[in-house]
């Protein structure tokens, strides 16, 4: 069976092939999807099960449906060639091979547990080029993108992408929620310290090699007046704030003026657009001097820091283990067959 058919199978065939078997819901990435699972209707057995979705796979796509946000159009992109434009956008061609692995096998994990979410994406695309969910160009794009670089560029993320085919990561069977961001601050978060939801995977871990990163450091001024008008506050009032709580990961978990506070998320996403939720701030005459450690929301895994400890000798799976705890990195098929046989017992 076609590692790809087995993918449409799970995530396609199961909303719209076999709905009165199994439903599968999920949220968005953005806010830590939850995947759960609930069993309606007779239990079939596995043969029944795996018949309905080989007839299902014989005319499904094996491709995504990407919408490209600057021309409003959607592009069918073979599964894997989807996977090699995500990467080559989502990581830079230079870094070592093994992080370049494990980052496919994220980008091909997320997009497998995203496939056949009911979004409201336009044009029934399974998914965005952008970075509301993963950043995509297709091979003409990247041709022009990298110039006379393109065939060595192009042929290292291939090799990245097409080394780890058919691989997802997984916990207690199902594929997980493959966060990643650039950098940490030394530390990643407990996803339910930056979103809500709690998962045995995104666990807080050291990650050291991320004080080597460019993007480690990063600085923001702005006028006083900009910054009260940001936050709705006044500083002559309440001062610049006081942070009064922090995250395992180090990150700012609360804000307070006077009576009125703010989450570090919140000061982070949504009202000063900083590089990371680890700030301090201070006063300096008539500007705000903001300091952030890290890039990127902290949970799961940091791409700098799986370059870190590839060059130290890690290979991918090890990466993968140390950034997300206690999954396994699975075969599709192998997922397949475990999902048919928990929901047909």
């Amino acid at each position: 069976m076609k590692q790809l058919m087995i993918v449409c199978l799970l995530l396609i065939g199961l909303v719209l092939v076999v709905p009165s078997i199994l439903v599968v819901g999920f949220s968005d990435g953005d806010s830590a999807s939850q995947s759960t699972y609930t069993e309606e209707g007779p239990v079939v057995s596995e043969e029944e099960v795996e018949e309905v979705w080989i007839e299902g796979a014989e005319d499904a796509a094996e491709t995504v449906a990407v919408f490209r946000s600057e021309r409003s159009v959607v592009e069918h992109i073979p599964f894997e060639d989807y996977i090699v434009g995500v990467v080559a956008k989502e990581m830079p061609a230079e870094f070592e091979l093994e992080a370049l692995k494990a980052q496919a096998l994220t980008a091909r994990t997320y997009i497998i547990q995203l496939m056949g979410v009911e979004e409201n994406l336009p044009l029934g695309a399974d998914v965005t080029d952008t970075d509301l969910h993963q950043v995509f160009s297709n091979d003409e794009e990247l041709r022009e993108q990298w110039g006379s670089e393109y065939d060595w560029k192009i042929a290292r993320i291939r090799e990245a992408v097409y080394a780890t085919e058919g691989m997802v990561i997984t916990y207690d069977g199902y594929p997980i929620d493959a966060l990643y961001y650039s950098t940490s601050n030394g530390l990643t978060e407990n996803s339910e310290e930056y979103w809500s939801n709690e998962y045995p995977y995104l666990r807080s871990v050291e990650s050291p090699w991320d004080l080597e990163s460019p993007r480690y450091l990063g600085h923001k001024e702005m006028s006083v007046g900009e910054f009260e008008e940001k936050l709705g506050i006044s500083v002559a009032e309440h001062g610049i704030g006081q942070i009064v709580g922090r995250t395992t990961g180090g990150r700012v978990e609360k804000v307070v003026f006077g009576d009125k506070e703010f989450t570090g998320r919140e000061i982070r996403e949504e009202l000063l657009g900083l590089n990371s939720a680890d700030f301090t701030w201070e006063r300096r005459g008539d500007t705000i001097h903001i300091e952030t450690r890290g890039w990127g929301h902290g949970v799961g895994m940091s791409q700098y820091g799986a370059h870190g400890m590839a060059q130290e000798g890690h290979s991918f799976e090890e990466i993968i283990h140390h950034y997300y705890q206690g999954v396994e990195i699975s075969e599709v098929n192998q997922v397949m067959s475990a999902m048919v046989a928990k929901e047909s017992r």
